[in-house]
């Protein structure tokens, strides 16, 4: 089948919930054969990921607690989008946040689908050199310990599934494939 023939019409829309971070939707949809099913989507606004990385060639890490998975989180810095806000601005603006530390070089990495099966959500993976630190200051419902890595402990920590979330694992997987280059 041609991709133009494999595309779903929407029918309708129902919004279910709307929260602070994101809206959970049921579409009812035509199928490409001209069945019907409903498709539940979550929307979310996008976020991004920092991999920053000090003059001493560690990696920037924090601690969180997660309260979905019930267990503290090893990651790289990261946040949500603002509405309209520039994935960059929003890069700087987390990192800041989270950690301190500021960066005087930025480099676009990438972008990903977290989950496109039943999410829109985008990530946006930047890479921040040049770092000067400063004072963190979290969100209040944020309680963070923040951390850095050499390039041999984030090898280890990635064979050793040490990182469970998405974003951390993409971000982490690109830097250490980068620097086995050099």
């Amino acid at each position: 089948m041609a991709s133009s023939e494999v595309g779903e019409k929407t029918l309708g829309v129902t919004t279910v919930f709307s929260g602070r971070v994101l809206t959970v939707e049921v579409h009812e949809v035509e199928l490409p054969g001209g069945g019907r099913t409903s498709r539940e989507v979550v929307r979310h606004p996008g976020a991004v990921a920092v991999v920053a990385e000090t003059d001493e060639g560690h990696v920037v890490l924090v601690d969180q607690f997660r309260y979905p998975i019930g267990r503290m989180s090893k990651e790289v810095p990261a946040g949500k989008l603002e509405p309209g806000e520039d994935p960059l601005a929003c890069a700087k603006r987390e990192l800041e946040e989270e950690t301190g530390y500021r960066a005087g070089h930025w480099k676009f990495v990438t972008r990903f689908f977290t989950s496109p099966g039943f999410s829109d959500e985008v990530m946006y993976v930047y890479y921040a050199t040049g770092l000067t630190p400063g004072a963190s200051h979290p969100d209040e419902d944020e309680f963070l310990e923040v951390s850095s890595m050499s390039p041999k402990e984030v090898r280890h920590g990635l064979a050793s599934g040490l990182f469970c979330d998405a974003k951390t694992l993409v971000a982490l997987q690109w830097w250490a494939g980068r620097r086995s280059e050099k």
